[in-house]
Order: structure tokens, then sequence, then C-alpha cells
């Protein structure tokens, strides 16, 4: 069976898991309400797409 022949360090260990972190989102603000919202998404507060009403929000 193969067996490593030298124990891995923990800079080697950690510069491999460095890609594992989380990433932040990356929010907008929105053109019509001025609500934060995620990116090329619709607008959850207002219902609004690139200056346009897409769905009905309800109040």
């Amino acid at each position: 069976m193969a067996v490593p022949k030298q124990r891995t360090s923990k800079s080697r260990r950690d510069r491999r898991r460095s890609h594992d972190k989380l990433q932040t989102k990356n929010l907008v603000q929105c053109s019509n309400c001025g609500e934060m919202r995620l990116s090329h998404r619709v607008c959850p507060n207002c219902g609004h797409y690139k200056g346009r009403e897409v769905i009905e929000v309800e109040d």
C-alpha cells in the first residue's frame, strides 16, 4: 500500500486549502428603490431589472 514518505507541512496543507474559503456576495444598489440586491438579478424589493418592472411585488 502507498504510504506518504514525508508528513505534509502546515504551510503546504494550508496553501492547498486556500481556495476553499467563502466568497463575499457581490451586492449592488438597485437603480429604482436603492435597496441592495445581487447583481444580474431582479430586485426582490421593487421587482425592477434594468430600469423596467419585471415582476409585480405586493406591498
